[in-house]
């Protein structure tokens, strides 16, 4: 005979009133035997009937559904996606933050008293979502967006009949405008790096030599941080940097500045193979620590609001300023389609629209149809005016 009750959660209200309150949200848990064996799981549901039913068919089958026998645990499935994720090469910092989520989902399911892959509902996972304090909406979206991934994952290997995640809402995002550095902060920051260099002490001189390199080199490679510090050396050939390959097969490069090349070719590397770091331990710890470097540097530099993809934003608008076109800009950013290199960086096409209208102003300069005469008229007006 099975039994189904409440397993109460811990922050449940109705926790001391223990099996025999049934009227909350807490997960249904099912205890007793059948065909002779014990069982007492999760069913992965919350509505009462609903449990009641299901229960029911089992005993009138005197067996549990092949798929129900060989419930999965959220530890499994998350090592399982993990194995995955390496197995598709995806890069460490893309696994790095699945960690984060699954070390943060796993926190909370004990917390919750749940354990199966199948207690993870659409009311569970909003709950979960709540927890998330201190993030951006644009964090939280990207966060969202591993939590379907993950249960699409369990989805297709059968451990879930649906996707919870996926009918969980997106949060607000209001995106902050792209805001590259200005000339005067750019050199100050350089200058900044410059007076750290002869500041420090012997032990520190060739770290402070790297730091100002690595702005130089996000400055322009247009990089995020995380691919610039994972760059092998020996991608940097004949002046120009290799990017990534294109699904056609083409080589994207991206030329540097000689006096750029000049600054990586003399700064003592970490390790053979990389400017930035050794090679062991995860980029997303090399990631932080020079993220820290470059917020005193800012700091230093007396530059508000500086952060590593500043200077990213900075090589895209000056390339848009530039008159590039902004199909080519979506290359040497490595975006998937145009359409986000827009979403960022339409603001800045504005501009290119601005400096065009001003420089065909400044074409009326010499021309002596529109010069102004000693009245401040222009001479093209009087002459019409004398006719008429």
């Amino acid at each position: 005979m099975l039994t189904i009750y409440r397993r109460h959660k811990k922050s449940c209200a109705h926790r001391v009133a223990g099996r025999e309150y049934r009227r909350c949200r807490c997960p249904i848990w099912v205890d007793g035997s059948l065909a002779g064996k014990e069982l007492r799981k999760a069913l992965g549901e919350l509505d009462w009937e609903r449990a009641q039913k299901i229960v029911r068919e089992w005993e009138a089958a005197r067996e549990l559904p092949a798929h129900e026998a060989e419930a999965v645990t959220v530890e499994k499935a998350t090592e399982e996606f993990l194995s995955d994720a390496e197995a598709r090469k995806l890069k460490e910092a893309t696994i790095d933050r699945h960690r984060i989520l699954f070390r943060q989902l796993e926190t909370f399911a004990s917390g919750q008293g749940l354990r199966y892959i199948k207690d993870l509902d659409v009311p569970t996972l909003n709950k979960f979502r709540a927890s998330w304090k201190g993030s951006s909406g644009l964090a939280d979206l990207k966060k969202l967006e591993r939590l379907r991934s993950f249960c699409k994952f369990a989805q297709a290997n059968g451990y879930i009949d649906q996707n919870p995640a996926a009918a969980i809402r997106n949060p607000k995002i209001r995106l902050k405008p792209t805001l590259p550095f200005s000339h005067e902060e750019l050199l100050a920051i350089l200058g900044a790096a410059s007076k750290k260099i002869l500041q420090v002490r012997p032990e520190g001189r060739n770290r402070a030599r790297r730091l100002r390199a690595l702005v130089l080199f996000l400055r322009y490679t247009g990089l995020r941080i995380s691919d610039a510090l994972g760059c092998a050396a020996d991608r940097l050939v004949d002046g120009k940097l290799f990017l990534y390959t294109q699904k056609t097969g083409q080589h994207v490069y991206c030329p540097l500045p000689p006096f750029v090349v000049s600054e990586l070719e003399g700064v003592p590397k970490v390790s053979e193979a990389f400017w930035f770091r050794t090679g062991e331990g995860s980029i997303e710890t090399s990631r932080k620590k020079w993220s820290k470097s470059l917020s005193d540097l800012f700091e230093d530099a007396g530059v508000q609001g500086g952060h590593a993809h500043r200077f990213r934003d900075t090589f895209a608008v000056e390339l848009l300023k530039a008159g590039t076109p902004i199909e080519r800009v979506s290359i040497f950013l490595g975006h998937a389609s145009v359409r986000i290199t827009e979403k960022h960086y339409n603001p800045w096409n504005r501009a290119r629209q601005e400096q065009a209208e001003a420089d065909v102003k400044r074409s009326w300069t010499n021309d002596p149809i529109v010069l102004l005469d000693a009245k401040g008229t222009p001479a093209v007006l009087g002459a019409i005016r004398s006719v008429n």
